[in-house]
């Protein structure tokens, strides 16, 4: 390759979309967005920080020592290094599979990454190390944002969990955060190129990871990684300037090509956290289940049907769902487990009408009454759904009760938190008030959400910081 060809590579092309937006170029309805995405992430994480990851990924953090740059959110807060602050925060805010996801519109691929933890992970961090501004996060979130997601959009197919067996989350969420610290750091184009080629050499994340607390760590690998590339760069560390797109470059080695034509001028055009969009989950669990689990609580409420009643569920959907899809768990017997397991959200919509935090339990996951209910569940790729393309998810689902009635009902093509069927913002703002209930009182929960609808104006991201640590 030439130096005029090395010049204006792609991921030279990146890096100058990196340093040349300004706020000022961003749409009004890209900024609500990322404010709709970063109430929701600050809220998952909160919510997260109490779960046994979260826990564990503090103590091994705490145990380098360093210096307080920046501090864990939620229970047990902690000031430590950047990159161990993103690291403890971004397995806190994936710990409960709660955080929004970006499915595709193309029918070779379904969900392309959970987007906004590692660039959001990341501002936090080195914005609160630095003393950024509301403007300043919202511009190099987005930027974050935009760029895993055009990556995801642009590499094969055969990348994904269905394919080679890669979790994007990490394994591209490295690049957002790498590009979110480099533009808060200030970094030039040459500079911000090098940050992308080490994030690419430190991606990693295995599809194999769902169900453990192997999988919230792809996502605090990956904002740590990210983090610790743009401080590499900004002290000089190189690395090569095609590592995107070169011969033995990322999307060469990690799925065998991409379509260069899904990022070569489209950065921002259209800008993906309104296309392909992103969906705000109503469930603490994976979101290709949540229109299958939205059907089966209509079908039960509308036609009343007991628990007892229930001699057997029949579900049928397509391969981006159930294995090879992410939800390749048949029967569950931990918390982990269920938010990957179709026969385990059924069972907990048939018991109790919903699925939230009080039924993504162990506790709950291992009753019998659960571990019974899971037995009569019956899952199957349906071949005529298989046929829709991977980028439609869909259910079709047969309630067979005690009397031998059946009772059927189909999912909705928009489901509920989806980009076409947005949550709305007082239901996005009852659910943060559900995240950090155990953690903020009402005060600080209402102050917090005034600050993130009108981060634009702060002076000083380190007042969001403190407004939110637990009494």
């Amino acid at each position: 390759m030439s130096i005029a060809e090395k010049s204006s590579g792609l991921t030279r092309e990146v890096a100058a979309f990196v340093t040349q937006t300004r706020y000022s170029d961003l749409p009004a309805d890209v900024v609500q967005m990322a404010k709709r995405c970063m109430v929701d992430g600050i809220g998952v994480m909160l919510a997260g920080s109490r779960e046994p990851c979260a826990q564990i990924a503090r103590r091994h953090a705490e145990s380098f020592g360093g210096n307080s740059e920046a501090r864990t959110w939620g229970e047990g807060s902690l000031g430590l290094p950047a990159p161990l602050a993103a690291l403890a925060n971004g397995i806190a805010g994936h710990a409960l599979d709660w955080d929004d996801t970006a499915l595709s519109r193309e029918a070779d691929r379904t969900v392309l990454i959970h987007p906004t933890m590692q660039p959001l992970c990341a501002a936090l961090a080195v914005g609160e190390a630095r003393g950024a501004t509301g403007q300043d996060i919202l511009t190099a979130f987005i930027l974050g944002f935009e760029v895993q997601v055009k990556i995801a959009e642009a590499m094969n197919a055969d990348h994904f969990v269905y394919g080679r067996g890669y979790h994007t989350t990490g394994t591209i969420g490295v690049f957002g955060a790498a590009v979110t610290a480099s533009r808060l750091m200030g970094l030039s184009v040459d500079q911000t190129v090098h940050a992308i080629a080490l994030a690419a050499t430190m991606s990693s994340g295995l599809g194999e990871n769902h169900g453990t607390m192997a999988k919230p760590l792809n996502m605090g690998h990956a904002a740590e990684g990210g983090v610790t590339a743009a401080r590499l760069a900004a002290l000089g560390y190189d690395g090569p300037v095609t590592a995107l797109e070169g011969e033995r470059g990322f999307f060469a080695c990690f799925g065998g090509g991409h379509d260069p034509s899904r990022i070569r001028g489209r950065l921002g055009n259209p800008w993906a956290i309104l296309d392909p969009g992103t969906s705000i989950k109503p469930y603490p669990s994976g979101v290709v289940g949540h229109p299958g689990m939205d059907a089966m609580r209509d079908l039960v409420t509308a036609h009343d049907i007991q628990p007892d009643a229930i001699a057997r569920i029949v579900v049928r959907t397509g391969p981006n769902v159930v294995k090879p899809g992410p939800l390749r768990i048949a029967h569950a017997h931990t918390a982990l487990e269920g938010r990957f397991c179709v026969a385990f959200q059924m069972a907990a919509i048939a018991l109790r009408r919903k699925a939230g935090l009080a039924e993504f339990s162990d506790e709950f996951v291992s009753s019998d009454a659960c571990q019974r209910m899971q037995q009569r569940v019956d899952v199957s790729v349906a071949p005529h759904i298989a046929q829709l393309g991977k980028d439609r998810v869909a259910f079709e689902i047969d309630i067979v009760t005690t009397d031998g009635r059946t009772h059927s009902a189909k999912s909705e093509e928009h489901y509920r938190g989806g980009p076409r069927n947005p949550l709305a913002w007082d239901d996005l703002c009852n659910k943060f008030r559900d995240c950090s209930g155990p953690l903020l009182t009402t005060d600080q929960q209402d102050a917090m959400l005034h600050m993130l609808n009108n981060i634009e104006s702060l002076s000083d991201v380190r007042d969001l910081v403190a407004l939110a640590q637990p009494l």
